[in-house]
Order: structure tokens, then sequence, then C-alpha cells
């Protein structure tokens, strides 16, 4: 699936990155259907590429119907949705050294504001321009510090004073994702100067924009994106770039759907619904090696705690964040597959009428497509089953009488 966008950190669907989604976004770099949407943030007003509309998004209604409010979270989302609404074709496939159009700060922020109302049920929303004000306190602190060096000075010398006031001076540092959840989000790694190599990255360049407004860079500039565990974002001059470069630079439309998944969270999205809550483990290990024992008996505790109303760690169960960044990464039209990761998390959740929806645009979103890789041959077979056990339960008689409604967030109260 996947900073939903999009990516938030949440288990397995919706984690990309991270960064929409928050958890759950490096891009696919499988072919890709060809859908349209229009961004609309608490709607499903969006076209499929067969040209129908596509179905409501269903969290904010889902937890209005519960009794929580939404309402900051509907703003945070709604702001999303203006940021990306600006992000023209060729403007997301540019490099985020140069991006125009959207404003990439505040649409990471704007997802840090929705996850925040989302899990902290906070009657104040996220101060998202206090937190732009901070990153542009950054780039007038490089001025004020007596970082700036002396003028025709070559690019090179301009990068490495940048790079010791930001990693020296101001102490940032990259963390690993997997240790904390919080390196994804804008607001934490300005707070907490810790964060992830994505994060890095958007400060780096908002900090290079800003000082290109003040007419302080007389040179094209691009940032390297590092894919390693360690390396820190750091600029370099353009004109010395080479074609094997291309692969580390980071442009607006990754940088909000960001993952750094190497297997299909699909599939154990599929098979954790076919085994069912309590029933992790055993078959499911067999099938899907990569699943540590400690990773299973974890899923297993953390499914026992959210049965019994008791809030577990974020990565293992926080389906808020999950289907916001779901939803998310669906506005930013990148995959047709997030249509299909959607629908996965729809069906854990009893949203069985969406999930079929969801289905079936994803399905006739892929008419025409080639499947030859074998993991997209699988991930296919599972979209078939789990279509059709869809259809089988909503085929039972009576089902119409008690429809999920706010059963999901009722039985799963997550009181943070």
């Amino acid at each position: 699936m996947s900073c939903a966008a999009v990516c938030a950190p949440t288990s397995g669907l919706g984690r990309h990155h991270g960064f929409l989604s928050s958890p759950s976004t490096v891009c696919r770099r499988r072919g890709r259907a060809s859908y349209t949407i229009r961004a609309c943030a608490n709607s499903g007003d969006a076209d499929d590429s067969g040209g129908g509309l596509l179905p409501r998004m269903v969290l904010h209604d889902s937890l209005d119907a519960a009794g929580v409010v939404t309402d900051h979270a509907r703003a945070a989302r709604d702001g999303f949705a203006v940021q990306i609404g600006r992000l023209t074709r060729l403007n997301a496939e540019t490099s985020i050294a140069i991006s125009r159009g959207a404003d990439l700060a505040r649409a990471a922020l704007c997802i840090a504001a929705e996850d925040d109302s989302l899990v902290s049920h906070s009657s104040v929303p996220l101060p998202v321009d206090a937190f732009i004000a901070r990153l542009d306190d950054l780039s007038t602190g490089f001025l004020a510090a007596g970082f700036l060096p002396p003028s025709g000075a070559p690019p090179e010398v301009f990068f490495d004073h940048l790079d010791r006031y930001l990693y020296v001076h101001k102490g940032f540092r990259r963390t690993n994702v997997a240790s904390d959840a919080r390196a994804m989000y804008l607001h934490s790694t300005l707070t907490c100067r810790s964060g992830s190599a994505l994060m890095l990255s958007l400060i780096y360049s908002e900090m290079l924009k800003t000082l290109r407004l003040y007419g302080l860079l007389d040179f094209d500039e691009e940032i390297y994106f590092p894919h390693d565990l360690n390396g820190r974002p750091r600029g370099y001059d353009k004109r010395r770039s080479k074609f094997c470069d291309e692969p580390n630079i980071m442009t607006a439309k990754s940088l909000l759907v960001e993952s750094n998944q190497s297997s299909s969270l699909f599939l154990n999205a599929v098979a954790a619904n076919h085994h069912g809550p309590g029933n992790v483990g055993g078959s499911q290990a067999r099938s899907h090696g990569n699943i540590s024992a400690i990773e299973m008996a974890a899923a297993k505790s953390a499914q026992h705690r959210l049965m019994r109303g008791v809030w577990t760690n974020v990565r293992f169960g926080d389906m808020r964040r999950a289907l916001a960044a779901c939803e998310r990464l669906i506005l930013l039209n990148h995959n047709p597959c997030e249509l299909r990761d959607y629908a996965a998390l729809l069906y854990h959740c009893g949203y069985y009428k969406d999930c079929l929806q969801y289905l079936t645009s994803y399905q006739n979103a892929m008419v025409g497509q080639p499947r030859t890789n074998p993991l997209e041959m699988l991930e296919d077979d599972a979209v078939n089953t789990l279509t059709a056990r869809v259809n089988l339960i909503l085929a039972e008689d009576g089902w119409d009488s008690h429809r999920p409604a706010a059963s999901y967030w009722t039985k799963n109260s997550e009181p943070w």
C-alpha cells in the first residue's frame, strides 16, 4: 500500500507510509492502472476507471455514528485534500527540492493533525500554522546563527554549512520508524528533532525553498534521499547529478506515499481475515514464513486486549489511523491497489457492503492490466477469495437487519 498519505503508523495495511500512511507511502515500481479521482475528503465523490463513482469513505461517518467527534479530523482531511488538489501531474513527478503547487509541509501537517485528532480526542486541533512558523524559523536561524557561507562559495561549501547547522547545531537526527512511529510525523520531528529520513528530507527541502526565496541560492539544488538505514538526506549541486542518482531523488508524490514494505501487506491482511480474531498463527505462519513468532504472539495479545477494550501498542491494532491512511492514499490517486487494501480493512471492521463496493472498483480499475508477477497473481487470487466470502456473508438471510453501523468502534473502543 503506504507521507496519505499518506503515511500513518499503523499495523499492516495503511502504514505506508507511514506518511499517509502514516502506518502504513519509495512508490510501487510495478505497473499501475490509470484511474481518476477528484480529491473529495469526506465522501465517495470520485470516479473510477469505468467512469462511475467510488463508494463513500467510511472512517469519519462511522466514528460519528459511534459518538466520536470528528470535526478536527474532517477539517484536517479537507486541508490535505486542498493541497493535493494543487498537485498537477507534472509537479507530482518533480523533486521535492523544486516542487511547486502543493504545500508539502502543510499537507504533512494536515496528516499529523488528522491522526492526532483520531487518537487523542483532544478538543484542540493540532496547531498547523504554528509548526509552519517553526519551519520558517529554522531557515532564518540558519542566517542568524552565522552559518551562511561567504558570497560566491561553491555549492559544496553551502551544503556543508547547511548540514552542520541542521544535524550538528540543531541536533536533528534520523530515527528508525519501526522503533518509534512518531518519526513519520512532521510536527513530532520538529518538536523532538528526531525523525525518519522522509521527514528530514521534507525539512531540508523546505529550508532550501525558503533560502531560495531570500535570493541566497544561485545554483540548482537537489536532495539525496538515502535508502539505507543510517544515511541522512543532504543537498548537492544538480549540475553534478548522474543518471544513477535518480532512485535517490524524492518526488512530491512519492513523498506522500512513501513506503518501505518488501512483502505484501494485503496478503497478510487477507490471511488475518481468513483465520479470524484469535486464530493468528499455525497455518498462517506456514503460509507466510516471514512473520516471526514474536510478531504473531504480539498480534494475538493485541487482539485479545482490543476485544476487552484495552488500548495496545500502535503497531498492532491502530485501525483508525490505518483507515485514515488508506483513504488519503485513495485521494492521492496513486495506485488502484489502495482500493483493494482499503477493502481488506473494511472487511476486518465488518463493513461488508462497502468492502464489496471497493473490491469491485479495484477490479474495474485493473481490467486489461497484465498480471505476470507471481506476487500479483497471488494477490489477485486473494481478491477473488475475499470477494466470494463477502458475497456469501451478504447473501445470508437477515443481514440487512443487523448492519454493523458503529459496532466495530463500540466493540473495540480503543480508549486513548
